[in-house]
């Protein structure tokens, strides 16, 4: 498949003068439903891959080629430019060019590489560390460096501004541009002074981990350079609680067709694009 296309849709987003919030997706029907609604942009996040592919929490258990065969199970499906958390790249910056080789390849149009110190070591107390700057910094250029398709965004992550503060947050953004990635990811951020903080220190385009309470104004977060600001992952976790009543009811004898909340033949039938599989029995089987 071409992969360059949704690249450049994506890119396209970036250079706009508004906020766009992505659908967060972890599949084919996911990426389809929210395609179809108009979504200009999907989220596949590690957090949800770990929910969907394992059905384990988020401790960075799922290894890049499970992420990588997800996601591109979710691109196949459509055209939807997909955004994606790479983590910390599943190692050192010789796993994370490996990283942007693999997701490349997957055609995701668009990767974070984050800072933080991943997984867990042993004996820590839970809270989040930062890696030092120059691995971070080294972490970028070895992503860049992996990128075969110059359409493919390559996006640097940091959680500083929850981890060590305002200045520290600066400091790495500062960093991360001068090493060439094409935007900033900012985890953590709740406040518009930090937002305007690192907009003043940086010319690339900023995209947010969340952007509710303080953050929640488009036209704040389109005056100060982002781009892109996720809304969290509530279509995964409504998806499991249809799941769950439903076989609750079942499991408790509701006759299934006294189920509530179910997709109509008609939305089944879009959703697996059912004309086109019925276009091609018949041209290439015969019959109907």
């Amino acid at each position: 498949m071409h992969w360059t296309p949704r690249r450049e849709r994506f890119r396209a987003l970036l250079a706009e003068a508004r906020v766009v919030h992505p659908a967060s997706v972890y599949d084919a029907i996911s990426a389809r439903i929210a395609e179809d609604l108009g979504f200009e942009a999907g989220m596949f996040a590690g957090s949800i891959a770990s929910l969907a592919v394992l059905g384990a929490p988020d401790l960075i258990l799922v290894t890049l080629t499970e992420f990588a065969a997800q996601a591109y199970r979710i691109n196949r499906a459509g055209n939807l430019p997909l955004l994606v958390d790479s983590d910390h790249g599943y190692g050192n910056a010789l796993n994370v060019k490996r990283t942007v080789e693999e997701l490349e390849t997957a055609g995701v149009a668009a990767l974070t590489i984050e800072d933080t110190l991943l997984p867990r070591p042993f004996g820590s107390d839970g809270r989040a560390r930062l890696i030092p700057l120059e691995e971070g910094v080294g972490k970028m250029k070895a992503a860049l460096a992996g990128r075969q398709d110059k359409s493919l965004v390559i996006a640097a992550r940091t959680s500083a501004l929850a981890v060590a503060g305002v200045a520290e947050a600066v400091r790495r953004a500062r960093a991360y541009a001068e090493s060439g990635v094409d935007a900033l990811f900012l985890a953590g951020a709740t406040a518009r002074a930090e937002i305007e903080a690192v907009a003043a220190a940086v010319k690339i385009p900023l995209l947010l981990g969340g952007s509710g309470g303080d953050l929640a104004d488009p036209d704040f977060l389109a005056a100060h350079n982002v781009k892109i600001a996720l809304q969290g992952h509530a279509p995964f976790a409504a998806a499991v609680q249809a799941v769950h009543d439903t076989l609750k009811a079942l499991r408790e004898g509701v006759p299934p067709r006294a189920l509530k909340n179910l997709a109509s033949p008609e939305l089944m039938r879009q959703l697996t694009r059912a004309a086109d599989y019925q276009a091609w029995t018949r041209a290439f089987l015969g019959g109907a």
